[in-house]
């Protein structure tokens, strides 16, 4: 396997920030290189790389209009080329992912969830557009909140998480067009945000961003139904300051699990049972600045980058492979308002 992974760092850019960010991880050297403008785009705050690695997709905003990009990806440099942008009015998504020619996202503002097909010159076409219904108990569930849509692990199902309602729900993508299949309600006042799988594909773990927990889910890939296994907290009891859950990842031998948390600003790192699926937690860790909006295991799981959105950084953690505990380096590197980071490999 390589020793240099090309890393991009989706941000806002409310305040100094240009759009899509560009560094490099050495593995070898354990260093990260300077960050460099990719593509100018405005609040580019989440991105998705196509399997083929040859396109890279992002969120992007411009003025009232709010949408996505789609850019051609040279694999050697890392070189974006900004082939288009589909926008509507109103705010962005703020999720999207990409399978087989379809880039599906998920719009926090306005509690949708849109199709866009890929075209033959790998454009992405206007989409079409699912709204939820309903709220929660949470005064930040006045209405539907869709945070996360994504694939499922076998390709069959599309997975959305609702903060503002409190549900998880599972669709079938038939001919472009979106079908309910499943829905899973979740302890109220909860607000999903993100869910990632286990690499067995029948172990699920949502995180919730209001309760600061994570939901362990058992994930029956031939209905498309979750149910609920375990809850367990993502911060220390005894923290009574406000705190927003952020992201989570899972190692990929499926040994641990990782998420984010804002306002306590740390890492925690959970061990997961073998047997059950379910967690145990290992330790939080600073996470090297203020507002760990997300994070990323690289593609060797040797190390754990963090993005801390106020703070404006990126930071650099050793991954032990047998405890899951992280270690902070030295090396932190400057991306304004950063959100999320993605790598090439």
């Amino acid at each position: 396997m390589t020793a240099k992974f090309i890393g991009y760092a989706g941000t806002y850019t409310r305040k100094t920030s240009e759009g899509i960010y560009r560094f490099v991880l050495d593995t070898e050297k354990e260093t990260l290189s300077k960050a460099e403008v990719a593509a100018k785009v405005g609040s580019p705050t989440y991105l998705t790389i196509s399997e083929d690695k040859k396109h890279l997709y992002s969120v992007a905003q411009d003025g009232e209009l709010g949408g996505v990009h789609a850019y051609e990806l040279t694999e050697q440099t890392g070189e974006l080329a900004s082939i288009n942008g589909q926008l509507v009015e109103g705010a962005p998504p703020c999720h999207l992912d990409v399978k087989d020619g379809v880039l599906v996202t998920g719009n926090y503002h306005k509690g949708d969830i849109g199709l866009h097909q890929v075209g033959s010159n790998n454009e992405a076409e206007q989409g079409q557009f699912l709204k939820h219904e309903g709220s929660g108990p949470h005064d930040r569930q006045e209405k539907p909140h869709v945070h996360f849509t994504g694939y499922t692990p076998d390709g069959n199902y599309i997975v959305v998480a609702d903060l503002g309602t409190d549900k998880l729900v599972t669709y079938k993508q038939e001919k472009y067009e979106l079908v309910h299949v499943n829905t899973l309600t979740v302890k109220e006042g909860s607000g999903p945000r993100h869910i990632a799988f286990h690499p067995n594909g029948k172990t699920a773990y949502l995180l919730t961003e209001l309760r600061s927990e994570v939901i362990v889910l058992d994930y029956d890939a031939a209905t498309g139904r979750f149910t609920e296994k375990q809850y367990i907290k993502a911060i220390p009891e005894d923290f009574t300051e406000t705190n927003d859950a952020s992201a989570i990842h899972v190692s990929s031998d499926g040994k641990f699990v990782y998420t984010g948390n804002r306002g306590h600003n740390s890492i925690a790192v959970f061990a997961v049972n073998e047997e059950t699926g379910e967690l145990s937690l290992v330790e939080l860790t600073p996470s090297g600045g203020d507002w760990p909006r997300d994070f990323v295991l690289d593609p060797t799981g040797k190390f754990l980058i963090a993005s801390n959105q106020h703070s404006g950084n990126i930071v650099l953690f050793k991954r032990d492979e047998v405890t899951g505990k992280l270690t902070q380096t030295d090396e932190v590197i400057d991306v304004p308002e950063v959100v999320c980071v993605k790598f090439l490999g």
